[in-house]
């Protein structure tokens, strides 16, 4: 099967590399300076343990892509998403499955409807891992686990073949039928996780150990699970419990990728996670004060990062 990992970041990277260790026939799809860094020194891992390694990879530009795969993986953030889509495209043949790793629901729709269902597939990737400014994959704990399945019941090409070409042994490789359920559950977590650290400007145990402190989380919480319960995919009690355990911490040090981006200075992916749970629970007639609240915080991060770099 011969495989398109559309960008080569935290994510991509990570997984991309396993999948090219393994002998697959993989090429990364990334902007030139990136492709160059990739052709001169390979892919670059640094373990949990400390240790570095260089994987070879093949590394294409937009310009240089053809169609003939058989399965596009797309991991770039999502506020990369629409240019990616633009960029991909034309590596998407009849017979093409398109794989995205992405947090919350919006790049689904956008998928389907310029894809046909029956091309695409969902995904959700657990992983520990960061870019480092060198562009190098930093593993900071031991998780590895794609969760994936197709959001169409004829899928152009089967899942199981999908989970042979992805399961390489090194990583565990969960397929699924469910998929849509699979993605609102992660959504209501990390949604849940990235608004209040995000507006707190703090890990969850100690937003959790402040005064009011546990009633603003569980309050977050309960948005999120009321805005998938009437989308028709509420959180069943074992996700909830899950969630919870993490989200009601008072003790742990957890933040989320956009909580560490947001306190770098780096772009955050606040439309995508926060801005449409906000809108879709509009269309459904479910309040989010909390989550519209955090939503126009990360509007005016992002307002003024942007001023600052013009």
């Amino acid at each position: 099967m011969k495989i398109l990992v559309v960008g080569a970041g935290a994510v991509g990277g990570y997984f991309g590399a396993h999948l090219a260790r393994a002998g697959l026939n993989v090429d990364f799809l990334v902007r030139p300076a990136r492709a160059d860094s990739l052709r001169e020194r390979g892919l670059l891992i640094r373990d949990v343990d400390g240790n570095s390694h260089a994987v070879p990879v093949s590394a294409v530009t937009a310009d240089q892509l053809r169609a003939g795969y058989d399965l596009v993986l797309v991991t770039v953030k999502s506020y990369g998403f629409d240019a990616a889509l633009k960029d991909l495209t034309p590596a998407v043949g009849p017979r093409t499955v398109v794989l995205p790793f992405l947090n919350g629901m919006r790049h689904i729709d956008l998928l389907v409807d310029r894809f046909g269902a029956e091309r695409v597939y969902g995904g959700v990737a657990m992983v520990m891992t960061r870019l480092s400014a060198e562009g190098e994959i930093v593993e900071v704990g031991k998780m590895g686990e794609l969760i994936f399945g197709p959001v169409s019941e004829n899928p152009t090409i089967t899942l199981e073949d999908v989970r042979a070409a992805l399961d390489t042994g090194t990583y565990q490789a969960t397929a699924v039928t469910d998929i849509r359920q699979q993605l609102w559950n992660k959504w209501v977590f990390l949604a849940t996780l990235g608004a209040c650290t995000c507006l707190m400007r703090a890990p969850i145990g100690r937003v959790n150990s402040a005064p009011g402190g546990q009633a603003f989380t569980s309050g977050m919480f309960e948005e999120a699970i009321a805005v998938a319960t009437a989308s028709g995919f509420p959180p069943d009690q074992e996700a909830r419990e899950r969630a919870d355990a993490i989200v009601a911490t008072t003790t742990a040090a957890t933040t989320t990728s956009m909580y560490w981006d947001l306190t770098h200075g780096n772009p955050v992916e606040s439309e995508h996670i926060i801005g449409d749970l906000v809108a879709r629970g509009r269309e459904l007639g479910v309040p989010t004060p909390l989550f519209s609240l955090a939503h126009t915080h990360l509007c005016v991060y992002e307002a003024g990062r942007v001023q600052a770099e013009e």
